[in-house]
């Protein structure tokens, strides 16, 4: 997940519809949470990295398929918590007809953690997530160490939670239908070096 810059800019509320039109012009993303908008900000390189290598992983996965992966330039709307977020990457499988900019009904979504976000990773997107119906997984992965969160949907529908944090441990998705290694989504990290610099 991308870094929230508070400012005083966002304390106005404004409508979905309006922040929905405004994004299609805006120069910097925001996300948006029952009427209140939040800047985003920018990257670090390692972030990046794993955010792209889930996404090199997944996307051959989907092809042929109803699926489509995306990555951090399309929000997922959470209806029933009044927001929108740009997860790192999200996986579709059930097509959106409403508007062309927002997933409503993603089985798979991915945020890559860091000390600024991750209570928010953890606490508000993880419920607002968690109820999206369609959502079948749902993600949390570090970026200062090799440890992915994975919260899942079991049998009965009840959410569940797992953590990995070895390099040769695997997890298997339902959706798409695969099976990731720690390796692989930490290919090219140097864990030696900090994640992000010190403030």
């Amino acid at each position: 997940m991308l870094s929230i810059k508070n400012t005083s800019e966002n304390t106005a509320h404004i409508t979905e519809q309006a922040y929905l039109e405004g994004e299609k012009i805006a120069e910097v993303r925001h996300e948006y949470v029952d009427g209140v908008v939040y800047a985003m900000a920018g990257t670090s390189l390692r972030h990046n990295d794993i955010a792209i290598n889930i996404t090199s992983l997944l996307r051959p996965l989907t092809r042929g398929t109803p699926c489509k992966v995306n990555a951090s330039d399309v929000k997922v709307r959470a209806q029933r918590s009044k927001a929108y977020y740009y997860p790192d990457v999200i996986v579709g499988c059930q097509r959106d007809s409403t508007d062309s900019h927002f997933l409503e009904k993603p089985c798979l979504i991915v945020e890559v953690t860091s000390k600024s976000t991750e209570w928010k990773d953890f606490t508000e997107k993880l419920i607002a997530y968690q109820r999206l119906a369609s959502l079948q997984v749902y993600l949390i992965v570090a970026q200062d160490q090799p440890q992915v969160t994975l919260f899942y949907r079991d049998a009965e529908g009840a959410w569940d939670v797992t953590r990995f944090d070895d390099l040769e441990q695997t997890l298997t998705l339902p959706c798409p239908e695969c099976t990731l290694s720690l390796a692989d989504i930490y290919e090219g990290v140097d864990f030696t070096q900090p994640a992000e610099p010190d403030a």
